[in-house]
Formats: structure tokens, sequence, C-alpha cells
């Protein structure tokens, strides 16, 4: 079992390092798949592993992407004046300032949402089950409609930033690089986050959080820390987002809870909640089928979308991970001892 894990992951990476090679006419769509992968698992780790159903996830990507942009232009200029939709100046970036405004974006907007995270869920982790989820979409919302009013930052016309120095191709791989070592790191950390005694606690509140209280885990304290690092990954994303973008608006690009926000929570339910892979099989499953339906049923894609949900709700309510674990438990290192037909009769009587 080991050794298949090990071929397992042996082809995963060489897959991720060889794949914008291999396809060079799909970098952006393949950029695009490990920022689907990485906001599953981020959305998984407070939906699935603690239980606490977020719909305002998209709050972190939709602010990383403005604090990384606020941060790259403010190494070098004024943010009011740049963002002036009537200003006639020319600014200027020399390759130096954007890679280190690039840098220094991606980090400050990760670290910014997740201090972001620690106070909303202070104000929010009182609410449980649906009442959550509704708070935590308001928020969101009430974000983006701040953010559109904000003419510091653009207001409803949104941001743009510097265009990579280089060549358009080399651009491609650089930002599918980046979204690739986030996506890798991230599932490396949750892979060895989860076999600790912090996943074990996260887990028990998802199970039962009053047993989890009343057995010593201080459930508050875990549900932030849990929520600020899933932040912190998402803030990273948008800050990536913001600069291959290049332009971006804060209703329509940001924070889209229409789009990327619910995008998030059916890549975990297609591929199975509370598992450390279904979150990425059901984000390259998901992304798969919108791009080919995106292409070839252009004006129907939603109504396919929709289906998709529903068949996923009825029929794979454990998502591809819970039925293949049903199915093909040997897979998975489950043992299932078959009593015969005697013994089972014997039971019987």
């Amino acid at each position: 079992m080991k050794s298949g894990k090990l071929v397992l992951y042996s082809v995963a990476v060489l897959f991720t390092l060889l794949a914008p090679f291999i396809m060079p006419d799909f970098k952006t769509q393949l950029a695009t798949l490990w920022l689907m992968i990485i906001v599953a698992l981020t959305w998984d780790m407070t939906g699935g592993q603690m239980g606490y159903n977020s719909l305002g996830n998209i709050f972190f990507y939709g602010t990383g992407m403005y604090v990384a942009a606020v941060i790259c232009i403010a190494l070098t200029h004024d943010v009011g004046s740049y963002t002036n939709a009537f200003s006639d100046q020319v600014y200027v970036f020399s390759d130096a300032e954007y890679f280190t405004g690039v840098m220094i974006g991606i980090l400050g907007a990760g670290v910014f949402c997740s201090a972001c995270a620690l106070i909303i869920g202070y104000l929010t982790f009182g609410l449980r089950g649906p009442y959550f989820a509704i708070g935590t979409l308001g928020v969101a919302i009430a974000a983006g409609e701040l953010v559109s009013n904000w003419d510091w930052v653009g207001g409803g016309q949104g941001i743009s930033l510097p265009v990579f120095p280089y060549d358009l191709e080399q651009g491609k791989i650089f930002f599918y690089a980046l979204f690739a070592a986030t996506g890798v790191l991230l599932f490396i950390f949750l892979r060895w986050l989860y076999t600790t005694r912090f996943g074990a606690a996260i887990n028990a509140i998802r199970d039962d959080e009053e047993k989890a209280e009343a057995m010593g885990i201080h459930t508050l304290r875990y549900k932030l820390t849990t929520w600020s690092i899933a932040a912190f990954f998402i803030g990273v994303v948008g800050g990536i987002s913001a600069f291959q973008l290049i332009h971006f608006e804060p209703l329509e690009t940001a924070y889209q809870t229409i789009n990327l926000g619910i995008f998030m929570v059916v890549c975990v339910l297609l591929g199975g909640k509370g598992t450390l892979w279904g979150p990425v099989i059901g984000a390259i499953v998901f992304h798969l089928f919108k791009e080919v339906t995106w292409n070839y049923l252009l004006g129907w894609q939603w109504v396919a979308l929709g289906a998709l949900i529903v068949i996923t709700v009825v029929y794979f309510r454990d998502g591809i991970m819970g039925w293949l674990m049903s199915v093909k438990p040997e897979w998975f290192g489950i043992r299932v001892e078959k009593k015969s037909e005697d013994a089972m009769q014997e039971a019987g009587t």
C-alpha cells in the first residue's frame, strides 16, 4: 500500500512540474485548476474537518486581492493618486519593484486575511449550522459593497496592476508556478496537520462540540486557528490572482460570491467532505466539467452545473471519495471481514 501511495505522489509531482510544458496552450486553465484545488482544500478545513460550513470564504479571496494590490502600489507610488480614474499620470514599475511588490503583496495578503479571520471568527463562531453559513455570507457581501464604494482603492472600477515585465508565456508559467507551489505546500501541510492532535481536536468539534468542550478542548481557540490558517492560504491565492488578472473589480472579480464562492463548496461536496484527497479530486472533476460546459454548452452551462449539484447531493452524498471507500475499501487500507454463511446463520439464531 505504501508503494502505491509513493507511486501516486510521484506521478502527481511529475505532472505538476511538466504540465505547463506538456500542455502549453492550457497554462492559464492549469493555473486556475490549482486555484480551485487550494480554495477547496481550505474550505474543507472548516466545512469538512471541523463541521462549520462557511459561505463567506470568498471574503478572504477578495480581500487578499486588494491587500496585495495596495501593498504593491504603495511601495512605489501613492495609492489614492494611482487609483484615481481622472489621473493622467503614467505610473511605471521597474522589474525589481514589480517582483518585490508581488512577493511582499502576496505574503501581506495572507497575513492580513489571517488576522481578519480571527476577528470575524470571534464574532461569528457563536453561530452554528445555517446561521454561521448565512452570517459569513453576509460578511462577504458587505465587504464587496464597501470596497465598491471606496474611491481610495478604485471604487466600482477596480484596480489595474502593472503587467508582468517579460514575455506573456513566461508570465503564464510564473503564475502557474506560484499557484502550484502554494497548492503543494498546502497539501503537504494538511497531510501532516490532520494526523496530529490538532486534527483530532477539530474532528471532535465536528462530531460533537459539546462533548469536545466537556473533554477539555478549547473549541473557540481551535476554530479560530483553523479558520485563520485557511484564510492565510486563500488570501495568498487571492493576491496571486490579482497580479495574474492585472485588472479586477470588487463585485464581479474579487468578492464573486455567486461564482467562486459557490464553486469551492461544490468541489468539496463532489469530492467528499472531511477527506484529504476529496477536495482535490472534486476540484479536478469540477474544473474539467466547467471548462467543457462553458465551451460547448454556452448558455446552458448553469443548467449543467445545477444538474451536477443535484446528482452529487442525491446519489453521491459522501462524494466521490466516500463512494470509493464503500465499493473499494481495500484501496484505503480498510479491511472488511466476510463471514461465512454458517457463521451468519449461527449469529442469526
